[in-house]
């Protein structure tokens, strides 16, 4: 819109020509989806659903909303992602409220909720753990679905665990879960045993953080991230202080990184009480999901 100031005075600003000229701008400056980040920001700014911004094509848009998605553009421009500009992302057909100290939950991360529910959907008075919970979408998505479960969902960041409960809240699921604060599954030792536990934990080696694209390494939270050197630092404690805490027909169920699959394999073969799924593949075809029930107790 800078560009165009040439032709501030006569410019017809509606929301057409702004969708048009974002897209482009945002083409140029690297934005994988341009077109999408561009309605998803203007549709915010002016409090409409993303379908009505193709219903008021020409309809123009005023000083002050022009003002607002031109800041917002700037940021996103600078490598800000969208879900933080706007304060939410859609996870399994959920709304949940994001900020800068959880990640933004992925469409790779259902594949998790999809293999829990195959498996739970249908276990009269299920309990499970999320382990490092960050915006609650582990935990919130299949509680929405399982009507009757109980979950306990844990993360260490306390800003994280304050705003899993606001989604907890919002999406009428707050007394079906609990929310911890600690490390791994340390609150809950003397707790079980459990249906299931799940996690999405920070597996990226250390050495590859300061590589991720800028949108994720420069807004989205190291903590959640960063797995040490190995990227396994949480994934191979987590999965031996499971063993124990899951029942019989219990299951853990990992997300893992694309070139995650042989080790993290191995470290749930290393427990022989554990009987291990073939691994699930996301839409690109990457290892993502890894299952491992409890074996009946002879």
């Amino acid at each position: 819109m800078a560009e165009d100031r040439t032709d501030a005075a006569t410019e017809v600003w509606t929301v057409r020509r702004l969708l048009t000229w974002t897209t482009d701008y945002l083409r140029k400056k690297g934005a994988e989806s341009p077109r999408l980040d561009a309605e998803v920001l203007l549709a915010d700014v002016l409090g409409w659903e993303r379908v009505a911004l193709y219903t008021h094509f020409e309809e123009e848009v005023g000083e002050s909303g022009k003002s607002q998605f031109r800041e917002r553009v700037r940021r996103r421009a600078e490598g800000m992602p969208v879900a933080y500009l706007v304060g939410r992302k859609e996870f399994y057909s959920l709304k949940f409220r994001v900020t800068r100290d959880v990640l933004i939950p992925r469409p790779d991360s259902e594949f998790v909720v999809v293999e829990f529910l195959r498996l739970f959907k249908d276990r009269p008075d299920l309990r499970f753990v999320d382990v490092g919970t960050g915006s609650g979408c582990l935990t919130l998505a299949p509680l929405h679905v399982c009507k009757t479960a109980r979950a306990i969902a844990i993360d260490r960041s306390p800003a994280a665990l304050d705003v899993a409960r606001g989604n907890a809240v919002a999406l009428g699921l707050a007394d079906r879960v609990t929310f911890i604060e600690g490390n791994l599954l340390d609150p809950v030792k003397d707790q079980g045993p459990f249906d299931a536990i799940v996690s999405n934990p920070p597996y990226i080696r250390s050495d590859v953080v300061p590589l991720l694209a800028p949108g994720v390494r420069d807004y989205e939270p190291h903590l959640a991230l960063d797995g040490g050197p190995d990227g396994l630092r949480l994934v191979e404690p987590l999965i031996a202080q499971a063993v124990p805490l899951l029942k019989p027909g219990g299951a853990i169920v990992l997300e893992i990184g694309s070139d995650q699959e042989h080790d993290v394999r191995a470290l749930l073969e290393a427990h022989p009480q554990l009987a291990l799924s073939p691994t699930v593949r996301d839409h690109a075809n990457h290892p993502r999901v890894l299952i491992a029930r409890k074996r009946d107790e002879a």
